[in-house]
């Protein structure tokens, strides 16, 4: 119980295994005898999704500790700029849109700007008010400047990237850079020790692999956490409907087309359409709940909304490729000696892209948290699964906060999604307290949240919810804000002048690289 823990087996590769791998490895040595020995073992079998995913902002910093080059991320990751999303027809269905952008609104740690925006809800829209980001978003401008160091920014920013291009890539940093161990093989047995702890792993070709801690990283499948421990899965199906994903690669128009700098989420009748632009192409596709749609006609869906760019013809003849969702998680993640990362702990449909930040979270609480020896493993296991059930809960709300402010009455599905009876208890009753308080401080009640009070704002506000509190502001207060505003549109102003697009940028990159201080 009291040696220390030395061996950490990553089963599985991916995204998941290999970002776990090197925030671990970042954080610990693994040069010497006295440091961490971190082996991934993955099946040659397994091919990576690869649809186009979002990062958010923690991603800089995830690979920035890992010592990886944004030059080269961005160059080998067919990766660009994400600066947030952008909302269309979720509220009415009118040709509307709304921006949920990764900036907090302007001085949003000292002051609260929605309750004196709100009396001018009708002049401009929340985001505009509050944040520069919105506007940089709607004239497709990137984040910051090809002067602009590695990592730092004018306007926050996460990235859009190729998925599979992104696995290899890290796999590279993390072998070469990081001593993390690599062994390309198929887990055929899992072997448990007297007191029920996994002892090692059987592989077809490489025998027994014994470790101390063994993360979970096989997708879906979830082989030691699901399989082998048994630990049960809890749906959430009920709550976000979506189960089924159609997904497509679709071509720019020539080689000068923008890339949009928002993530581009439009609503369907039963589901809404992602469209993730990459230097190369786009990533698009179409999630939907099966219960209220066919295949088919989701499949046509998707088809009608990429014509236009593509042409009817080529629209008809893309390849599309059908995805399964199961959405909810497991009752726990940590169980013994086993810790589930990734879809291995539960998956929730791709609204606000919160799958791979979940793993770089994930990884960085191990990594930081991580026991000494297996005495205090328990302990920390507890603190995890405390942590991410609240996590995956606040995921859920906040999901589902956007299907129940929608207004939109054309199809069953919209109308399933807001029966107040089946939104969690914990969202109808900040949906209480929001018709008399502004959301803020004291709506994020743990540390690290998921969600910002910030986040809940944009969409409520972008999704034309109404506060209307029993006491008025302080006059004082009012011309606080109305400077705070003032200058928030001369930064949009200021930005909007100086930035290029995130073409321009990328195509500068690629040529002449980011400072590196």
């Amino acid at each position: 119980m009291n040696k220390p823990l030395k061996k950490i087996i990553i089963v599985g590769g991916g995204s998941a295994g290999w970002l776990t791998a090197g925030i671990i490895a970042a954080e610990h040595t693994t040069t010497d005898n006295s440091g961490i020995e971190i082996t991934l073992v993955e099946s040659a079998d397994i091919a990576p999704i690869g649809v186009g995913e979002g990062t958010w902002p923690s991603m800089r910093s995830t690979l920035k500790k890992m010592g990886i080059s944004e030059t080269e991320f961005l160059t080998e990751c067919d990766a660009s700029f994400k600066q947030g999303t952008k909302f269309v027809n979720w509220t009415t269905n009118t040709n509307e849109h709304y921006y949920h952008p990764f900036t907090l609104p302007h001085s949003f740690n000292n002051f609260n700007l929605a309750p004196f925006w709100q009396p001018f809800r009708d002049k401009i829209s929340f985001a505009d008010a509050v944040c520069e980001q919105s506007h940089i978003g709607s004239h497709g401008l990137a984040p910051k400047q090809i002067t602009t160091a590695e990592y730092a920014f004018n306007a926050n920013y996460g990235y859009h990237l190729d998925a599979g291009k992104f696995a290899l890539f890290l796999q590279k940093h993390c072998t070469k850079n990081l001593n993390v161990k690599h062994i390309i093989d198929h887990v055929t047995q899992v072997n448990s020790s007297p007191t029920d702890d996994i002892a090692s792993i059987t592989t077809k070709q490489h025998g027994d692999i014994v470790g101390d801690l063994f993360i979970d990283c096989t997708g879906s499948a979830s082989i030691l956490l699901a399989r082998h421990y048994k630990i049960p899965f809890i749906s959430k199906k009920h709550v976000l409907f979506n189960d089924s994903a159609l997904a497509v690669h679709v071509p720019y128009e020539n080689e000068n087309s923008p890339i949009a700098s928002f993530t581009h989420s439009t609503a369907q009748t039963a589901g809404w359409i992602w469209d993730i632009g990459l230097p190369s192409r786009r990533g698009v596709g179409h999630t939907y709940s099966s219960a209220h749609i066919t295949d088919n006609k989701a499949e046509e869906t998707l088809r009608s909304y990429i014509a236009p760019t593509m042409g009817k013809q080529a629209a008809e003849s893309a390849m599309i490729r059908k995805l399964s969702i199961n959405p909810g998680h497991r009752e726990k993640f940590w169980h013994k000696n086993c810790v589930a990362i990734g879809m291995a702990a539960g998956f929730i449909e791709p609204l606000e892209a919160s799958a791979l930040v979940l793993i770089e979270l994930s990884a960085k609480m191990i990594s930081e948290q991580l026991p000494a020896n297996r005495q205090t493993m328990d302990i920390v296991a507890k603190r995890f699964n405390v942590k991410f059930l609240h996590r995956w809960q606040n995921i859920i709300d906040f999901l589902k906060l956007h299907y129940a402010l929608s207004k939109r009455t054309d199809s069953t599905y919209w109308h399933d999604n807001r029966v107040e009876n089946q939104l969690p208890q914990s969202l109808r009753e900040q949906l209480a307290l929001w018709k008399y308080q502004f959301p803020y401080n004291y709506d994020a009640v743990h540390t690290e949240e998921m969600f910002p009070s910030a986040s809940f704002q944009y969409i409520l506000y972008g999704m034309d919810f109404v506060t209307e509190p029993v006491r008025q502001n302080k006059h004082s207060q009012a011309l606080a804000a109305d400077k705070l505003f003032n200058e928030n549109a001369l930064k949009s102003k200021q930005l909007l002048s100086v930035l290029p697009t995130n073409r321009d940028l990328i195509n500068k990159i690629k040529k002449y690289g980011l400072p590196k201080i």
